[in-house]
């Protein structure tokens, strides 16, 4: 328990240094269904670290700092939350759509992270996710369809 502490350490230090950011705005994910045709205005969240294996790094260091790893195992394959690694988002898998996820949290069990992280931050979470590659065989079917 210590060593997780001491690793965080300096990712904590970073995160209470980091200028607090405002909220990202609504957002237009290709899963949303228009009433009448008509989209809402909305504007498109991309990650600002897309690609980027330090801040995928950083991210894998984050999602064990803050317990991710509790719900979602280690490697982020599932345990009491769903598997983030194996390329099924229930929610939308683009970049904006996992940021809402952790920023704003999901109903039935997943917090909302914005009011301790900020921004950047929940991007690198992000970028880590998106870095993990799922396993070939997937044991059962897809949220997407």
């Amino acid at each position: 328990m210590a060593v997780r502490a001491v690793a965080a350490a300096p990712l904590l230090a970073l995160l209470l240094t980091s200028a607090q950011q405002p909220a990202p705005p609504s957002v237009l994910y290709e899963q949303h269904i228009f009433a009448g045709g008509a989209a809402p205005p909305a504007g498109k969240l991309e990650s600002p670290f897309k690609g980027d294996k330090k801040s995928a790094q950083e991210g894998e260091k984050l999602f064990a700092a803050f317990n991710c790893d509790g719900c979602h195992g280690g490697g982020a394959v599932g345990a009491v939350g769903p598997s983030l690694a194996d390329g099924r988002w229930r929610y939308g898998g683009a970049d904006g759509a996992i940021f809402h996820s952790i920023f704003y949290g999901r109903p039935r069990g997943m917090p909302a992270f914005g009011g301790i992280l900020p921004p950047d931050a929940v991007w690198k979470l992000v970028t880590y996710l998106q870095s993990l590659q799922p396993a070939e065989d997937h044991a059962t079917v897809s949220w997407s369809k």
